[in-house]
């Protein structure tokens, strides 16, 4: 039994501290413990005008905002998304920005899109998950945070 005790020590370690410490480590030693990143969506991009539609709603949100200044609105964000722990803009120009997310625990990537419309006076939003048939409401909830910071919300 004694012999047995080193073994047990260092199974405790792995299976149980290493994964706590990981999810409490500072932000910038932070490491997700997977990194599920999956396929990067074709439909990136603005096409005649616009972000792509939702295929479906259980790993996608899409939002407009009717704003004064669509292109200061996205620059106001874009500003805001560079902040944001775990958000990295991949393309950024004038008028669109493309910037992943990924999660802390499993490294799921999502692909946030905002187009400043300014035909339409809006700033059209969509967020979409690269792996798995549900997002638990993530998406939505990240425009909804993007919206509030709007004054949409």
């Amino acid at each position: 039994m004694v012999a047995q005790a080193p073994v047990l020590l260092r199974r405790f370690l792995v299976l149980v501290l290493l994964p706590l410490l990981l999810l409490l480590a500072p932000a910038g030693v932070q490491a997700s413990l997977l990194h599920l990143e999956g396929p990067v969506p074709v439909d990136l991009g603005v096409q005649a005008g616009s972000l792509a539609p939702c295929a479906s709603s259980a790993h996608c949100a899409r939002a407009s905002w009717p704003v004064a200044d669509p292109a200061g609105a996205l620059a106001s964000l874009g500003h805001l998304l560079g902040e944001q722990e775990g958000l990295a803009i991949q393309e950024q120009t004038a008028s669109y920005i493309h910037a992943t997310a990924t999660s802390r625990l499993f490294g799921f990537v999502d692909d946030l899109e905002l187009y400043a419309d300014q035909a339409g006076g809006r700033l059209q939003a969509r967020s979409i998950s690269r792996l798995g048939d549900s997002d638990l409401g993530v998406n939505g909830r990240r425009l909804d945070q993007l919206g509030a910071s709007l004054g949409h919300g």
